[in-house]
């Protein structure tokens, strides 16, 4: 059950095609992945996204690194924060790439999206759950803490981010070994587990997940998936695709349009 999933991930990005893109950590592509709701376009509301894409290297076949974006409404831009071991000092940083930039090459997949009314104050307990990271000077890959942890701690501080991190975010259900015992990551479930490495998390959000050396499988009742290490999950995506602003108001106006020449005979 464990081994199966990562003969999967080995298939979805074969070896020998890593190797022949001959890409570095210094020439991967970090551009725009064109993933992020449009700021400009969408100006007028206020939109948090959560993203994940897998790791560089050969991590990348366990595990994905995460991160939040978000703007208020009237802004044009998006500020982003995630956590990055390399550097020294404060791991947490603000805009160290752009919002839905490649990751090393790997493109991010959407975990929670929220637009429009009551975004910004969903924004509000999302900056305040940023500084009260309780780990803003460590970092460890494995088991934690380490990104994973952090976009888990601001799902478990804003439950209504409804955030479903995949089973391959190793490092979300790291605890301090003083405080087993918690929410889960999605802030609306219930999680024990000792240091990342061993324990279960239920909760609506995750369905049941069984976490053993930092290696998670389970199933998602909500949008039904199994949970799978390597892989993070196989079925329904975790999040229902959402349209920007001016799709949504141009399928409005087809639909009303539709609406009003019902029943209208044609001549």
């Amino acid at each position: 059950m464990l081994v199966l999933p990562f003969g999967i991930s080995l298939a979805q990005d074969p070896p020998a095609e890593k190797a022949e893109k001959r890409q570095t950590w210094r020439n991967a592509p970090r551009h725009s992945s064109g993933v992020a709701a449009d700021p400009v376009a969408n100006a007028d509301i206020a939109i948090v996204q959560v993203m994940a894409a897998h790791t560089y290297g050969w991590r990348g076949y366990f595990a994905v690194h995460p991160w939040i974006i978000y703007k208020r409404a009237g802004e044009t831009s998006y500020t982003r924060y995630d956590v990055v071991g390399w550097g020294g000092g404060n791991v947490v940083r603000k805009n160290y790439a752009l919002p839905d930039g490649l990751w090393f090459g790997s493109e991010p997949q959407i975990l929670a999206d929220h637009r429009g009314e009551g975004v910004d104050d969903l924004i509000d307990q999302i900056e305040a759950a940023i500084k009260d990271y309780p780990y803003p000077d460590q970092y460890r890959s494995y088991p934690g803490p380490n990104s994973n942890t952090f976009v888990a701690h601001i799902g478990r501080s804003v439950p209504d981010l409804d955030l479903d991190m995949p089973a391959n975010a190793i490092g979300k259900d790291f605890r301090a070994i003083t405080d087993p015992v918690g929410l889960s990551s999605s802030g609306q479930g219930i999680q024990a587990n000792l240091l990342g490495l061993l324990g279960f998390s239920i909760g609506l959000e995750e369905g049941i997940e069984l976490n053993l050396l930092g290696l998670n499988l389970g199933i998602d009742f909500n949008r039904p998936a199994l949970r799978l290490p390597s892989v993070g999950r196989l079925g329904m995506d975790n999040v229902a695709p959402v349209g920007d602003v001016e799709t949504v108001k141009a399928a409005e106006a087809e639909e009303a349009a539709d609406a009003d020449g019902a029943g209208t005979p044609a001549y």
